[in-house]
């Protein structure tokens, strides 16, 4: 199976199935020497794993990392950093009932189509467990851009919108509620929403947005590997997500050009961020934001029509734990995308001029 590797300096690849023994992944190409903070990548997998919360699913794993190599004496060594996080709470018996039938909107049968074979134990390698290996890599990458600031946050959920700019948010206030929103008082409407559609044995989407802060100037490669282009590839990368805009996105449609364009001051800083913090697929030195809609989780515990292998038609029930909504937990995923496009891209510009 190929597709199983991002990035091209700060190159990460993953293994593993939700059921089966550990998921991992070897980053490779982190320069020696960064002091490592094992506790702070640990409590990146924490603000991710299943059961945190009474609207997430509640599989229940502790979601350990195990450090193989890479890392001696507290630093990176300059050598491929391998991890595992070991499965411990399988329920591979949830998904027997799917076992010769396809799930509407899951990836069942297009990887039985493609390699005449599949995992249907949680969705095997097309399940979002495999995120888990990202947010590791993505911790590590935080700490190779220390002074670059990513702030990953809920802004919708449904058509439950946060209305508020992120200028004027306390991302402070992000991790002090399930739903990851900060501000306290949407954050309550949403989780009581999620709630309610999860009685219901339903699911909801929303969106993400998200902000890099502190990003040098100069981070991106002309035409084909636009730093845009690349957070865009690593957000759809992400299971369920289903768009990507930055900047003033589909609403930039709207204005004019005397009003879209971001005039200079004269530190060659911005007046207006329209254009998100890159221009000409390259970094501008002001704030990149960016928004992720993800859609409602496929698996909702409600009777449905589907067909087998055979092409049959055959009715059958969504078993097992799912997120009603995906969002309060895609949040730590999508700032490690993050930190890895921008880790790769700061060492890529490390070759391209001698001083």
């Amino acid at each position: 199976m190929a597709g199983n590797t991002f990035g091209n300096l700060f190159k990460l690849t993953t293994f593993g199935e939700s059921h089966g023994v550990a998921i991992g992944g070897v980053l490779d190409g982190c320069p020696s020497g960064i002091e490592i903070d094992l506790e702070a990548i640990q409590n990146e997998l924490d603000r991710r794993k299943p059961g945190q919360s009474a609207i997430v699913t509640q599989r229940k794993e502790p979601d350990t990392v195990e450090f193989y190599s890479g890392i001696f004496e507290g630093k990176t060594t300059g050598t491929p950093i391998g991890f595992a996080i070991h499965n411990t709470n399988q329920k591979s018996h949830d998904y027997s009932h799917i076992k010769d039938s396809y799930r509407p909107s899951h990836a069942d049968y297009v990887y039985d189509q493609k390699y005449g074979f599949r995992d249907y134990r949680g969705g095997g390698r097309s399940s979002a467990r495999e995120t888990a290996s990202r947010v590791v890599a993505g911790a590590i990458a935080k700490q190779f851009l220390p002074e670059i600031k990513i702030n990953a946050f809920v802004s919708q959920v449904g058509k439950m919108r946060l209305e508020i700019p992120y200028q004027q948010l306390d991302f402070a206030m992000t991790e002090l509620n399930p739903v990851r929103c900060p501000h306290p008082e949407t954050a309550a409407k949403m989780e009581e929403y999620i709630k309610s559609v999860r009685k219901e044995g339903d699911t909801i989407g929303g969106i993400i947005t998200c902000v890099a802060q502190n990003v040098p100037v100069g981070l991106g490669e002309p035409v084909f590997d636009k730093l845009h282009a690349e957070l865009g590839k690593a957000m759809l990368s992400i299971n369920a997500v289903k768009g990507f805009e930055y900047g003033s996105g589909f609403e930039g449609v709207q204005m004019k050009g005397s009003e879209h364009n971001d005039q200079f001051n004269q530190d060659a800083s911005t007046k207006t961020n329209y254009s998100g913090g890159i221009q000409g697929g390259i970094s501008n030195g002001m704030d990149i934001y960016f928004n992720v809609a993800f859609k409602p989780v496929a698996t909702v515990i409600q009777s449905y029509e589907t067909i087998d292998k055979e092409g049959n038609k055959v009715t059958t029930k969504g078993k097992g734990r799912h997120d009603p909504c995906v969002v309060p937990r895609a949040v730590p995923i999508v700032e490690a995308m993050t930190a890895l496009v921008l880790a790769d891209y700061m060492l890529l510009n490390r070759t391209i001029r001698v001083k």
